[in-house]
């Protein structure tokens, strides 16, 4: 294990809801404890990496997120997908789902939604079903190096992710800080394909 990596959490006595609320609240500390001038540094090395991974070749419509908080800031890569041509697309928050919408300009085509997070706003969305979507990129609180993904608990990005094209590829981006031993994995979790971190690219496939 990297010494920048989070150790997984035992709880004999809970079971793995318990067991993720408490991997949950170590990480986003470990992620907040990272200091902004080192999370910017982060994502900028991230984004170099996820513009030059081999499964953006040939795809079209690529799905990705409004960074918050302490997460890891993809904008940087957005602004270049949709320079280079590509279909780009976010999220917004429809009761406990997610529905995608088509982007053309990060800055005319979000505005704060829930929680605050940007997102396409009412009269801007080109709403559009994920099954047309090419590939994904996820953000997450935590991975593990065999793919397995934790989110923020609501199950959103979860639910989206069931509802791809078979094979599309998803694509976790993370600080080496949410990298921890092992995730806990229940059957309505969907894998990563790739974990993209500022020190590496990890394909658990």
């Amino acid at each position: 294990m990297r010494t920048d990596e989070v150790a997984q959490p035992t709880d004999p006595e809970g079971g793995k809801a318990d067991m993720k609320a408490v991997l949950r609240r170590r990480v986003l500390t470990a992620r907040a404890a990272m200091g902004d001038a080192a999370r910017a540094e982060a994502s900028a090395a991230i984004c170099r990496r996820l513009a030059t991974l081999p499964e953006l070749v040939g795809v079209r419509a690529v799905l990705g997120y409004a960074a918050f908080g302490t997460e890891v800031d993809v904008d940087p890569w957005l602004r270049r997908a949709l320079a280079e041509g590509f279909a780009v697309h976010l999220p917004w928050v429809a009761g406990d789902a997610l529905g995608v919408a088509r982007v053309g300009d990060l800055d005319e085509d979000l505005a704060p939604g829930w929680r605050g997070v940007r997102e396409p706003p009412p009269g801007r969305r080109r709403t559009v079903q994920p099954r047309l979507l090419d590939l994904v990129v996820a953000p997450g609180v935590a991975f593990d190096r065999s793919g397995a993904r934790l989110g923020y608990g609501g199950g959103h990005f979860d639910r989206l992710l069931s509802r791809l094209r078979p094979g599309v590829p998803v694509i976790g981006v993370a600080f080496a800080v949410q990298l921890v031993d092992r995730v806990p994995h229940e059957p309505h979790d969907r894998r990563v394909d790739v974990v993209v971190t500022e020190h590496e690219v990890l394909r658990p496939g």
